[in-house]
């Protein structure tokens, strides 16, 4: 499980719209990373249109915004298309990257015990090292959060 100042696990994902993303080729900037657990659910939507909403704040702090979970890129499009998202929805259908990144969690749900993604947040330096890291993310105020944190790097 990555922490701060380690090096951010590299990978390559399908992105919504078509594309693939590599974090290794986004160095030289600030990366956010998000991983959430599903689409269209309620937490999830409000995240991601958060994210969506200060994309352009991120983007004068000189960062880049992403979204992943384990959707496929046809359920991402849909998703971006019925919300007006902005942000760009990354699809880790195998989980490898949500394994990598030590999101890939049991879960408690009603006593029942199921993997799924815990709702996490890296903020990845212009080095490519994990600059901060938030798990179990409570969706209210986060995305002002992670915005001050980037501002301050």
């Amino acid at each position: 499980m990555p922490d701060i100042s380690d090096m951010a696990p590299d990978f390559t994902l399908p992105r919504d719209g078509g594309g693939e993303v590599t974090l290794s080729a986004l160095r030289g900037g600030t990366v956010v990373l998000f991983f959430y657990p599903r689409d269209d659910t309620p937490g999830c939507t409000k995240e991601s249109i958060g994210f969506s909403e200060q994309l352009q704040a991120f983007a004068d702090a000189g960062a880049q915004v992403f979204g992943i979970s384990r959707d496929s890129v046809a359920k991402h499009d849909k998703f971006v298309a019925k919300h007006g998202l902005t942000t760009p929805l990354l699809s880790d259908e195998n989980s490898t990257v949500c394994e990598d990144y030590g999101v890939w969690v049991e879960k408690n749900m009603y006593g029942r015990k199921s993997m799924g993604i815990e709702r996490s947040t890296f903020v990845i330096d212009a080095e490519g090292r994990i600059a901060k890291v938030w798990r179990k993310v409570k969706v209210p105020g986060h995305v002002d959060e992670v915005l001050e944190a980037v501002k301050a790097l």
